[in-house]
């Protein structure tokens, strides 16, 4: 048995209609619950729009370059019983505990970011040798042969 849902733009804030920039799932595609879908765009910011629940995306009714509010339609999913199943029936409220703080790590952090942001920092900024020294470095006496940073 499998029943057909659609998913809307929830609260966005106080924008009336924000522009899509990005469509992050295809028809097809096994979504989760809180799962990005689109990527949209006001004049101050740019978030993404998670799905309220999860299934196989049977249609997506948003393209890049549409304005959606709270309410639109981006998509609609089919939640069958396997994926039904799968997918917990309601997310467990948070313990009160206290935060945990990880160590820094030295490895580098994968961090996700919408095609604008990735876009822009793909392009090549000046080499630091190329950027002329201004002023004038004088370390104390004090620290004479030790090494510099």
């Amino acid at each position: 048995m499998s029943n057909v849902t659609a998913i809307t733009v929830p609260d966005i804030g106080d924008f009336d209609a924000v522009e899509v920039i990005e469509l992050l799932v295809k028809v097809g595609d096994t979504i989760k619950a809180e799962q990005s879908l689109i990527t949209v765009e006001s004049d101050k910011a740019s978030m993404e729009i998670p799905a309220s629940h999860g299934g196989v995306v049977k249609s997506i009714e948003v393209k890049v370059g549409d304005k959606v509010a709270q309410g639109s339609i981006v998509l609609h999913v089919e939640a069958s019983s396997q994926v039904a199943a799968s997918a917990p029936a309601a997310p467990a409220p948070a313990a009160a505990a206290a935060p945990v703080i990880a160590a820094p790590s030295a490895e580098p952090v994968a961090a996700s970011s919408s095609a604008t942001v990735s876009a822009a920092a793909a392009e090549p900024v000046a080499a630091l040798a190329s950027v002329p020294a201004v002023g004038k470095l004088e370390m104390p006496a004090s620290t004479a042969g030790l090494p510099h940073a």
